[in-house]
């Protein structure tokens, strides 16, 4: 499909998973405000007033509850999204995720580290397997991975580090299998987001001021940063950016 300029999604649909707040949502919106349909999933968080929003730009949006841990549930949720949507999806992204707790290795249980890599890493094989089902050749595949991926992440979080890099390690892969189908497939890695619940959950104030104070930019990132990176690779101006790690850091973090 031509479209008036490369960050113009007109006529796309997307589903975003993990979109009831922060990342996701903005993710979600900006897809939206570029003239793409969105399905936004959620879990804890409320999506309806994302729903709303997109709803108020002129796009049809819904919003459906979603384990994404679960592979049944996984599949009939993308199916009935893709419904919604019209018959199919066009762009993915893979934002459903968390750091769930910090544990240390030593002190940490076999129940904890599943939980951490279904939740991040699993979800991401789940969705994204159902999602193919509905995706046309030339689609989009984004996933929301994490700067702790590239640098081990903070303390206790080295269940969450090795889940974000294997979805780095997956994106690649997948970019090699679906690369004939010319489907683009890349991971984006945030680093320092605030106005999170991520921050306000698991990261102390003093931890949070000492982060920022590390960002060579001087700011902490926000999630419309992270939405301008995914709105990019969701556009024909990405078309031959594939098995790319985008990293959304300030440049805390420089490989």
């Amino acid at each position: 499909m031509s479209r008036a300029s490369s960050t113009d999604l007109t006529g796309l649909r997307a589903l975003v998973t993990g979109a009831g707040t922060g990342i996701g949502r903005e993710i979600a919106v900006a897809l939206a405000r570029a003239g793409a349909d969105v399905a936004v999933t959620y879990r804890t968080h409320d999506a309806a007033p994302v729903v709303a929003e997109i709803e108020a730009l002129g796009r049809t949006a819904v919003a459906l509850p979603l384990d994404a841990t679960n592979s049944t549930d996984v599949h009939d949720v993308v199916g009935r999204a893709a419904a919604a949507l019209g018959g199919g999806i066009d762009v993915l992204v893979n934002n459903a995720g968390g750091l769930v707790g910090r544990v240390p290795v030593a002190a940490m249980s076999d129940e904890h580290w599943h939980a951490v890599l279904d939740v991040n890493l699993t979800s991401m094989f789940y969705v994204t397997r159902s999602v193919l089902e509905h995706m046309p050749d030339g689609g989009r595949i984004i996933s929301i991975s994490s700067q702790a991926g590239q640098n081990g992440g903070g303390p206790g979080a080295v269940a969450y580090a090795a889940a974000k890099a294997g979805m780095d390690g997956m994106t690649r892969g997948l970019a090699k299998e679906l690369g004939s189908r010319r489907i683009t497939v890349n991971s984006i890695a945030p680093g320092f987001i605030g106005e999170t619940p991520f921050q306000e959950t698991f990261t102390p104030a003093d931890a949070q001021r000492a982060a920022i104070a590390g960002i060579p930019v001087g700011r902490p990132g926000v999630p419309a940063d992270v939405a301008a990176a995914a709105l990019y690779l969701a556009s024909d101006g990405a078309g031959f950016v594939t098995g790319a790690v985008i990293d959304v850091n300030g440049g805390a973090w420089l490989r």
